[in-house]
């Protein structure tokens, strides 16, 4: 018997609030709101149950299952902006159903699984849709920054580690210069996502260096 893993932002009021939407007005939300994470997020939420249901009765195992599960979604995330599902007439061709699982067995048939136990995934650390905009928000912020953010949470370097392994590639900066650009790389990281996906993922006392730290711990994940 699978397990459907259950989500609590799926109770959230934003989120609830966008149920009575369709699929295709939720598609286009999201297309022309990139600013906003909500409606993403909407979309997972309905759909989460029966992309888990087919890919865990093809994972061997729970583990490779949740990983397989993200990495599904993250491919979802990206693909979505260009989807039409309709005719060049305005006629709907397909369900946005029928696309996902279309694309949820293209990810299955073409998935090269990590061993389980080189897995540390979270599901529920690390949602898909706070994983795929917390990635976006890295992509944004300057890459010396992105850098160290990456080196203190994904390797766990200490800020001399990271001052050592800069000036070596001829970027002088000091320990202390290092714990300063971290602390700017995480507020710059938190101010690129979308308010909606704070307001959904964080709370007052847990800021984003602290979801970057659970997502980015495994070497496998896509951070």
């Amino acid at each position: 018997m699978v397990t459907i893993p259950t989500f609590p932002e799926a109770n959230h009021p934003l989120i609830k609030s966008l149920a009575h939407y369709s699929d295709q007005e939720l598609l286009t939300l999201f297309q022309r709101h990139s600013d906003a994470g909500q409606y993403f997020t909407a979309i997972f939420c309905r759909y989460s149950s029966m992309v888990y249901t087919l890919i865990r009765h093809s994972a061997r195992s729970p583990v490779q299952a949740d990983y397989l599960f993200a990495t599904t979604w993250r491919h979802i995330f990206y693909e979505l902006s260009g989807l039409d599902l309709r005719s060049a007439t305005g006629e709907p061709i397909l369900t946005l159903q029928a696309w996902l699982l279309n694309i949820t067995a293209i990810c299955i048939n073409q998935a090269d699984l990590p061993a389980v136990e080189t897995i540390h995934y979270s599901l529920k650390e690390a949602p898909p849709p706070l994983w795929c905009y917390i990635e976006q928000a890295l992509d944004q912020i300057p890459p010396v920054l992105r850098l160290i953010v990456l080196m203190a949470q994904t390797f766990g370097w200490s800020e001399t580690r990271i001052s050592a392994y800069l000036q070596a590639e001829g970027e002088g900066m000091s320990a202390a210069e290092v714990r300063v650009r971290l602390q700017e790389g995480y507020q710059r990281l938190e101010e690129n996502l979308p308010e909606d996906i704070r307001a959904i993922y964080l709370v007052a006392e847990q800021w984003v260096g602290d979801r970057v730290a659970s997502l980015s711990r495994n070497a496998q994940a896509p951070i």
